[in-house]
């Protein structure tokens, strides 16, 4: 026996207790513990119409060596009796079990009478790890959607290891027909002891600083959220070993069976290259008792069934397959599969667009809105940037990336550098401006992005009145601050507070100095230049219309406005002159990207914060002018191929031709 068959959250501080648990150590606090193989196995007996555990005996003679979940250990315990002819296994339930309470803000109720407790003795001293603490643990995320995000995460993570897509869709269970949510990917997948750390509380193998997960829990959390059971299927390469496993984690399991602990029952393979086929690990008796247990609870009733899942993974990659998918306070699916055939929606009030007002049908239609009940919507911008060679495929289409700086008009962009105790913590540039759809919008707020991933879409930093930032929107991506466990929110720090402060000064400037580009009257009068050249050393996006730079500290340019329906058009040049100006500079001390760096030097000759920005502006304009170079090099190289390859083939073609020529003339001398 190498590995546990059955990944067990147990502790046990006790020597000779009969439970088969573990010692805590100091040393590995927050690690699952697994136990030493015991002799005896636990009884168990089937009464129907509910499964029952009448007894259950646990070995008396466990070792007192306790062992990390990376290390070699056994079975806590044999579910059932191992049978003595093992063809043909299948599970004598047609219907897949499902949980005593469908609807998830309820299902917390953890009710030990539903089946009949499995029994422990000399319990003191022990800590457990309930399986009321999967549905509690999942409560974390309000929004369903929030936890779908989760489990994408762990395949973009997976990008650098060679994933190309991730997979969401709806499918069938096969025992019930009742919907279930699949979610696949092809990255490097996992061996049997990376699938115990998934399954496990507190685990986390991603060590690379881009990576987005980070607390081990999201995948328990996200799971466990969008339904009470998950089946798990992987595969995965290494040194030219393949391994296969399967793990569940089922609430319905755990609950019905009356578990005051958290057992995950997992089957694994590995390739025989003498055989070429798939072997069973860590032994039979102990494989087939967990086996067992996947086919009565899970939505396959026979190993044939479980295997054929791996028929469309590949050489490596997951599928996860949740199923008993959590109800509403309607008693309808959560998740609704059936509004749009290429979408996930979230169940709600639908309005007739028809029958409202123009504004109030933009507003509806806008996806500050609708990605609170479109998965597909939400999906376009949960990641900041995503790789051409990655697809997120939902419902069979692949979802467009939209970057929402896009949906901007009037763009300028804001350099700031937080600080804490004296020191930089970062450098970030916000893209600020009035939505494109504005003034007829009521929507305002910044879009916060943290290593690639959307976290607070459209974050009001202001209530406005007198419509005083109405339509103003930004997007930015904070890596010095903490997301929350959920990803939904961040961690409320003195950095983050100092943030929030920024974004609302951005919004109610932006908004005192530009709103009379929507028609609303200026707070604040600009005066007009005849200058309309975009500053040299900004680089604008590609598509962006208008793009501005927003005044701070020092003169900078602002950029002819769009036309307006009246045919009038302003020119505007913010400038530093006057008291009151100065002194909100001097208050913020904020960073600005500058126009032209003899006007700055010539009017603040005094500003070592400009002279900063200068030297950093220097240094890019040099690296872009490298890149540019670089670009031009490639092009050039990849024409040159191209040509050469052409070259080549009709060298080819010329020695073919010439070959059966050649053999022509070689048969009629034979004839």
């Amino acid at each position: 026996m190498i590995s546990a068959d059955i990944v067990d959250l147990s502790n046990d501080d006790e020597e000779g207790s009969n439970l088969k648990a573990v010692k805590l150590e100091p040393d590995v606090v927050g690690a699952v513990m697994l136990p030493k193989e015991h002799t005896k196995k636990n009884v168990i007996k089937h009464e129907k119409p509910n499964t029952e555990f009448v007894s259950q005996r646990f070995d008396e003679n466990r070792s007192p060596n306790v062992l990390s979940a990376g290390q070699s250990s056994s079975s806590i315990l044999d579910q059932v009796p191992s049978p003595a002819d093992d063809s043909g296994l299948t599970s004598p339930s047609p219907l897949c079990p499902a949980p005593v309470c469908r609807q998830f803000w309820k299902a917390g109720n953890y009710d030990d009478a539903v089946a009949a407790k499995v029994t422990v003795q000399s319990s003191k001293g022990h800590l457990h790890v309930h399986p009321m603490f999967l549905h509690s643990n999942a409560t974390s995320h309000k929004w369903a959607f929030g936890a779908v995000a989760e489990l994408l995460d762990n395949a973009v993570d997976e990008i650098p290891n060679g994933a190309t897509f991730v997979n969401v869709d709806k499918i069938l269970n096969a025992r019930d027909g009742s919907p279930a949510l699949l979610i696949q990917d092809d990255g490097g997948g996992m061996d049997p002891e990376a699938m115990r750390r998934c399954m496990s509380f507190g685990f986390s193998d991603k060590k690379s600083k881009s990576a987005i997960g980070q607390y081990g829990n999201g995948f328990k959390t996200s799971t466990m959220r969008l339904g009470a059971d998950v089946i798990v299927f992987s595969r995965h390469v290494n040194n030219r070993v393949s391994t296969q496993s399967i793990g569940l984690l089922s609430y319905t399991f755990l609950s019905r069976s009356g578990y005051n602990r958290i057992v995950v029952p997992m089957v694994d393979y590995e390739y025989n290259k003498a055989s070429g086929k798939m072997e069973i690990l860590h032994g039979k008796e102990h494989f087939m008792s967990n086996l067992s247990i996947l086919l009565q609870w899970s939505p396959y009733s026979s190993e044939a069934e479980l295997l054929k899942q791996f028929d469309d993974i590949g050489s490596h990659g997951t599928k996860v397959i949740i199923y008993n998918l959590w109800y509403n306070g309607d008693r309808r699916m959560e998740l609704d599969f059936d509004t749009d055939p290429e979408d996930i929606c979230i169940g709600r009030d639908i309005k007739k667009i028809d029958t409202l007002r123009a504004s109030k049908a933009i507003c509806e239609q806008h996806i500050a809105n609708q990605l609170q009940y479109s998965l597909r919507e939400y999906l376009s911008i949960l990641y900041l940037r995503i790789s051409e060679n990655f697809k997120i495929v939902l419902r069979g289409r692949a979802v467009l990336h939209r970057n929402l700086a896009d949906d901007l008009k009037f763009i300028e962009y804001i350099l700031y550098k937080p600080q804490s105790g004296g020191f930089v913590e970062g450098v970030v540039v916000t893209t600020i401006g009035f939505l494109k759809e504005a003034p007829h919008v009521n929507i305002h707020g910044f879009n916060v992005y943290h290593k690639n991933r959307l976290i607070l879409p459209f974050w009001r930093v202001v209530s406005y009145s007198d419509n005083r930032g109405r339509g103003v929107a930004g997007v930015l991506e904070a890596n010095f601050i903490e997301p929350t466990h959920n990803k939904q929110d961040f961690e409320r720090t003195s950095l983050f507070q100092k943030l929030e402060t920024r974004l609302k000064e951005m919004t109610w400037e932006y908004w005192d100095y530009h709103c009379g580009l929507l028609g609303y009257c200026v707070k604040k009068q600009l005066r007009v230049t005849s200058s309309s050249q975009i500053p040299s050393s900004i680089t604008v996006p590609a598509g962006t219309e208008n793009p501005h730079i927003l005044k701070q500290c020092f003169p900078v340019t602002v950029t002819e406005g769009r036309e307006r329906a009246r045919g009038r058009s302003e020119q505007c040049t913010l400038e530093a002159q006057g008291k009151s100006r100065e002194g909100v500079c001097n208050k913020r001390k904020a960073d600005v990207l500058v126009e032209d760096e003899q006007s700055v030097c010539a009017n603040q000759p005094k500003n070592q914060q400009a002279i900063i920005l200068l030297e950093e502006n220097r240094k890019l304009r040099a690296k872009c002018s490298d890149y540019e170079k670089r670009k031009e090099e490639l092009n050039l190289k990849a024409t040159q191929i191209r040509s050469d390859v052409r070259e080549v083939k009709l060298e080819i073609q010329r020695l073919l031709d010439e070959l059966k020529s050649m053999e022509a003339v070689k048969v009629e001398g034979i004839v």
